[in-house]
């Protein structure tokens, strides 16, 4: 896993009064650090259990800021505050047609489903079977059914459901794929890590009339986009 420390695997000891207490000095120290400040965000990681979305010998570390392995080929749940430093700057919130590209275990995509509401709409593509099946069957456990899942290569986009509100990519590329932006409505949001010479940049692109603008937040270390489009192709 790139260098991380992965914690050593052991059955479940924690109760769920535990896990809740947990999740709960999680978010009030998120929101201590800066990480978290939308009211719909911060709701969101209160009421997701993350726990139920990690692999059960990985489950005791459901609230350490250390990436965990997951099924699939060097897939990983990424840290707790990966999800604030993504959301905020994006400007997620109730009503958009969010498209997340890089499904992971499910638990960022039940996150987006509760910040999005009744009034929004959640598509998530996985390009890995066995990362795909472990998400959809986590979301399906926690009643979320109404989420688009589509095991595909996400720098493809998704064209049927088309423009999108909000981006998201959860893998490094060098540049963002070209699908995803003609995807993106004018006045919409994109973030991905964008990796130039082994430096990673968790970088918000805005599509405007004129074409797009580009901001970039901080470094970052996440696994690599696979597929066409992918750091190191096909």
């Amino acid at each position: 896993m790139r260098g991380w420390l992965v914690p050593p695997p052991h059955e479940t000891v924690k109760s769920e009064e535990d896990f809740k207490r947990e999740r709960e000095a999680k978010v009030r120290r998120l929101m201590r650090e800066g990480y978290l400040r939308s009211p719909r965000i911060r709701n969101a990681m209160l009421k997701v259990r993350r726990e139920d979305f990690i692999p059960r010998p990985y489950r005791d570390y459901a609230y350490q800021e250390v990436p965990l392995p997951l099924p699939g080929m060097e897939a990983t749940i990424s840290c707790p505050h990966s999800y604030p430093l993504f959301y905020e700057p994006l400007g997620l919130d109730e009503g958009d047609r969010f498209l997340e590209i890089g499904l992971g275990s499910g638990y960022g995509t039940a996150l987006a489903r509760e910040i999005v509401g009744d009034d929004g709409l959640v598509v998530s593509l996985e390009i890995d079977p066995a990362t795909f099946e472990f998400a959809k069957s986590n979301l399906g456990r926690a009643g979320y059914r109404d989420i688009v899942l589509v095991l595909a290569d996400g720098g493809a986009g998704y064209p049927p459901l088309a423009p999108y509100d909000r981006i998201c990519i959860t893998a490094a590329c060098h540049e963002v794929p070209p699908p995803l932006t003609d995807q993106l409505r004018v006045g919409g949001t994109l973030i991905a890590p964008i990796e130039v010479r082994d430096v990673q940049t968790l970088t918000l692109l805005e599509k405007t009339e004129e074409g797009l603008t580009v901001r970039p937040i901080c470094e970052v270390r996440y696994v690599s986009l696979r597929g066409a489009y992918g750091v190191g192709g096909p």
